[in-house]
């Protein structure tokens, strides 16, 4: 991502450039997204969750402070906002059995031991608490830093490495085969 343009395209937007608000719903629209699917399981509503969010970016652009990384802002946002309609629904979603592994260069021995893999994966992160399954969906399918993950939840570093620990040692426990 190149966070580098994103106080430029914001502030373009806010002198009434649309196409720069638009690049940036191009930019981080997936990764919003797939914050919000992995706390609350749910296609429809992770796309309310983003697109809430581009829509408080849109009303609040001058609240902003440049000090920080636009991405970092928007998706505490996302994480919030997912957090909160959880909160609101109070439910927990099945795991979802449809897996789409296939990837035409891979051996197919090679697939279906991934796909099996994946699949005890994700039945496994649904069985933690939402704080485990966010903080570790953060850092390892999100690729975010510990400092990124601190501003997304509001936390300092080291509660974040704390937390990460904590959390692997439970997935490993629910995992002892992987």
């Amino acid at each position: 991502m190149e966070g580098d343009d994103d106080h430029e395209l914001l502030q373009r937007y806010r002198g009434g450039d649309v196409a720069a608000f638009r690049q940036l719903v191009l930019r981080y629209q997936r990764p919003l997204y797939n914050a919000a699917y992995w706390v609350l399981r749910n296609a429809g509503d992770a796309e309310d969750v983003a697109q809430t969010v581009f829509l408080r970016l849109a009303e609040k652009s001058d609240d902003y402070d440049p000090q920080h990384k636009l991405f970092s802002w928007i998706y505490r946002m996302a994480v919030n906002e997912a957090l909160n309609l959880r909160r609101r629904s109070s439910r927990e979603e099945a795991l979802d059995d449809d897996s789409d592994f296939a990837d035409d260069q891979a051996d197919p021995q090679f697939q279906l031991l991934e796909g099996q893999r994946a699949v005890r994966l994700r039945a496994a992160l649904l069985k933690m608490n939402t704080a485990d399954r966010t903080v570790l969906t953060l850092r390892h399918f999100s690729e975010l830093s510990y400092r990124e993950i601190g501003d997304a939840l509001e936390l300092d570093e080291k509660t974040v490495k704390s937390r990460l620990f904590e959390a692997r040692q439970r997935l490993r426990a629910l995992l002892p085969e992987i």
